[in-house]
């Protein structure tokens, strides 16, 4: 698969121009089941979409401070070259396929979208 002149194989690539950060919380994070359909959703989307460069997909450490907000069960860091490429991907069929799949296993998602200065 090739969009914007990535392959499959790069799509690691950190782009600056647009980093899209998302936090999500878990309905039952202690639940392997959940974090599995979870997983698998994400993965398999990520895996499809035409439009994401960077696919991090992490989980919260042990916090050494105070300012590090563990509270979240996943996170996930997509960057695209432009912020037409980030729209697109919200309105991409493998985004709202994972969506419908996963957005019962949630019980809150907050997004950080930036841009280069």
């Amino acid at each position: 698969m090739t969009a914007y002149g990535q392959s499959k194989d790069t799509m690691k690539e950190f782009d600056s121009n647009f980093a899209h950060t998302v936090y999500f919380w878990l309905e039952n994070p202690d639940s392997e089941e959940d974090r599995t359909a979870f997983e698998t959703s994400l993965k398999k989307f990520l895996d499809t979409s035409g439009y994401a460069k960077t696919k991090f997909i992490g989980q919260p450490p042990k916090a050494s401070r105070d300012v590090v907000d563990g509270s979240f069960t996943y996170s996930l860091i997509v960057t695209f070259e432009s912020a037409e490429a980030q729209q697109q991907y919200q309105d991409e069929a493998p985004h709202k396929l994972f969506i419908e799949e996963s957005s019962g296993l949630w019980t809150k998602v907050i997004v950080y979208d930036s841009k280069s200065i």
